[in-house]
């Protein structure tokens, strides 16, 4: 999978335009099959009548991924246990109300930008744009109505022993305050080797910022799991980038050694999460970006979390300099998830692959300004295995 940029999946939404969903303007009375692997059907009606629909893409070796076309949302995904039993992995919502209603980003697309702006600003060549502060003074995950609230287009396809989706989506001049008309293709791919892939790209017609991401919620011990504390952590990262009490970088690049955000050996999450330490208190526990920049644009590993309950195991790989370990700690048992559980303090952590936050602002950290007539290209693979193998 090294390196594997679906270019000819850029060409296959206009190929395969007989089977894209622009916007579910009719309603599906019962599921359709799209593709091999894949079928569709009504997820629900937003608000301004639109229809959105739900993928449901399932592997040959029976993996399971439901998405819905808005906001590119993982509504659940499968993985196995040591005895092969599948069970759902991600947090998420029964309902498309419930997801419009006021969801924190749960399995989503984020962009223009994902993670904080600070003060909801930045400059380009000396021209100041103002965004929207949707988080206190900031700019969180591109803004009011960013790409988590999108209807994207989606078209099915299939590779090799893969299946999967691809969404596209053009983001207008000024959409959210950003500069530019930006078009962008997020591809997931769910392959017979328990792999996600997930291929975004982007070009622009005036220097923008762009920084996308997925913001899904994991719990590798299954959906009846209240907490992911005692599921280990490995980020091999000998840095991270201090925040202050708004969440946003301070702009130095601090060692992990003899910090509670070491973990480049198997940490269990809770381990050390309450500890009398700066930046836990200022992150209200880890919310955190640590830098995996080695120079390189070359797929490398950036986490491995293992659920010793379950023998659960997912492995990140990217070519993003770095990456937000999330734990959970807005949630407060106020959301009412998947099948009525409940979803309390600390029960999903994120691991979302990206640039650094606030980067327009921090011109030490790498750039993340995209310009017109380059191609915006990252990748990002989630990889699902158990200790019984």
């Amino acid at each position: 999978m090294k390196g594997m940029f679906p270019r000819k999946i850029s060409v296959l939404v206009f190929l395969l335009a007989g089977l894209a969903i622009s916007g579910c303007r009719q309603s599906m009375d019962q599921s359709k099959t799209m593709s091999p692997g894949i079928t569709v059907s009504e997820f629900g009606v937003l608000p301004d009548g639109r229809i959105a629909s739900l993928f449901t893409v399932q592997s040959a070796s029976g993996m399971e991924m439901r998405v819905t076309n808005y906001g590119g949302i993982i509504v659940s995904l499968t993985a196995p246990n040591r005895d092969g039993k599948q069970e759902d992995v991600v947090l998420g919502f029964d309902s498309l109300d419930q997801y419009v209603d006021g969801s924190p980003y749960f399995g989503a697309i984020i962009g223009r930008y994902g993670n904080r702006i600070g003060k909801a600003q930045f400059s380009i060549d000396g021209e100041s744009y103002s965004l929207a502060a949707n988080n206190g003074e900031n700019h969180l995950h591109g803004g009011i109505a960013g790409f988590d609230k999108v209807l994207w287009d989606a078209t099915s396809f299939s590779e090799g022993t893969g299946h999967g989706i691809v969404f596209t989506y053009v983001s207008p001049d000024g959409e959210e305050g950003y500069p530019g008309t930006l078009s962008v293709n997020v591809t997931y791919l769910l392959t017979a080797d328990n792999r996600v892939v997930f291929s975004y790209e982007a070009t622009t017609d005036k220097a923008t910022p762009v920084n996308l991401t997925q913001h899904s919620y994991f719990n590798l011990a299954g959906p009846s799991s209240d907490s992911i504390l005692s599921q280990e952590l490995t980020i091999p990262a000998g840095h991270f980038t201090p925040i202050d009490v708004g969440f946003i970088p301070t702009g130095k690049i601090e060692s992990v050694e003899g910090t509670p955000f070491d973990f480049r050996t198997p940490t269990s999450i809770g381990a050390r999460i309450d500890q009398d330490n700066e930046q836990l208190l200022n992150g209200l526990g880890y919310d955190h970006n640590f830098v995996l920049n080695d120079g390189s644009a070359n797929l490398k590993l950036a986490a491995r979390v293992y659920d010793p309950e379950s023998g659960r195991i997912m492995e990140v790989t990217t070519n993003e300099p770095g990456i937000q370990f999330y734990a959970g700690n807005f949630l407060d048992g106020t959301l009412t998830g998947k099948g009525g559980h409940i979803y309390p303090y600390r029960s999903g952590f994120c691991l979302e692959t990206q640039h650094f936050p606030d980067s327009p602002n921090k011109p030490s950290f790498p750039s993340t300004i995209l310009m017109p007539g380059k191609l915006y290209a990252t990748q990002t693979i989630y990889t699902f295995s158990t200790d019984a193998e």
